[in-house]
């Protein structure tokens, strides 16, 4: 186990019913830093966030925590703020409840601080918590994972639904928490432009597998967008088209830097956004289900999808 990370899974493989499964996960975040963890709506976000809270067994594989195998020691929940995209408290509560009920539970707890969020992010401690809009409601949560001083806070799909402007006030909320080096943060998200700024790191998952982990810049850099015309990308040799998209104007697709070059000349080449990199492996074509068995070994930091995946992942 490593002080310098602040989470790691390798080769985590587990099956969901008969329709999903993850197949070899693998990437890990050092201390200090912020993860977006990106994928269409089903690729497996949720899943994964659920096995490296400990929250779901696995059938292979291994996941370290703050230095911690998982399943670890109940007082690893001391260290972990948990953000969902819906609220987890009971709706008749009022926030000052919350707080007299919740600091129980946990050996750190900051009343004062808790009060002083509360005051900081505009919420009144005699409202309820079913009466908060819905960005409200994110700060409330996000609230609850300060006063008890977490080191790691994993954010699941917090920003969807939410107006511009609770978007960016969550953004700096994010970055007055990193500014502790011994905090970090995972934030999975569908919404890639809440990444532009802060994201220090990126996984992109892909029905149950990974496609890609590493640096925002490594990303980027990885891939390239190509245009051209009705009749232009039209199976070229030593190219793979990744989500090729084609209308009577023209088409469009991701492939990979390397391969860029072995494209006609009058084919536009483009650097990608994390929106464009992210719509267009989504937009693989869907694979059949298969016997999602159990993988094994802790696999390579990168892994093209390639092989039968099933490709929906349950609510």
């Amino acid at each position: 186990m490593s002080d310098d990370l602040a989470f790691a899974l390798r080769g985590v493989s587990t099956a969901v019913g008969d329709n999903f499964a993850l197949r070899d996960v693998s990437f890990s975040l050092p201390t200090g830093y912020v993860m977006g963890f990106i994928g269409a709506n089903g690729a497996g976000k949720t899943t994964t966030i659920r096995c490296l809270l400990g929250m779901r067994g696995i059938d292979a594989g291994e996941i370290e925590l703050l230095g911690h195998p998982v399943p670890g020691p109940v007082a690893l929940r001391q260290d972990v703020g948990v953000v969902l995209d819906h609220t987890y408290l009971v709706r008749d509560w009022r926030l000052a409840e919350v707080e007299r009920t919740l600091r129980p539970f946990y050996d750190r707890w900051d009343a004062g601080r808790y009060r002083r969020l509360l005051d900081d992010f505009g919420l009144d401690p005699r409202a309820k918590v079913k009466d908060l809009s819905r960005g409200m409601a994110m700060k409330l949560m996000i609230a609850v994972a300060l006063s008890h001083q977490a080191r790691l806070l994993v954010f699941d799909e917090p920003t969807s639904g939410l107006d511009p402007v609770a978007r960016e006030e969550l953004i700096g909320i994010i970055g007055d928490f990193l500014v502790d080096e011994g905090h970090s943060v995972l934030f999975s998200t569908h919404i890639t432009s809440d990444l532009d700024r802060i994201g220090d790191y990126v996984t992109l998952i892909h029905d149950g597998r990974i496609v890609r982990t590493g640096t925002k810049d490594e990303l980027l850099d990885a891939y390239r967008v190509v245009r051209g015309g009705p009749d232009d990308l039209s199976d070229p040799v030593g190219v793979e088209l990744i989500g090729v998209r084609r209308t009577p104007a023209g088409a469009q697709a991701l492939v990979r830097t390397e391969e860029a070059d072995l494209l006609d000349g009058d084919v536009l080449v483009e650097a990608p956004t994390l929106e464009e990199i992210a719509v267009h492996i989504g937009a693989r074509a869907p694979r059949p289900p298969q016997d999602p068995g159990p993988a094994t070994g802790s696999g390579p930091h990168r892994c093209e999808p390639g092989s039968p995946m099933p490709t929906r992942e349950p609510a």
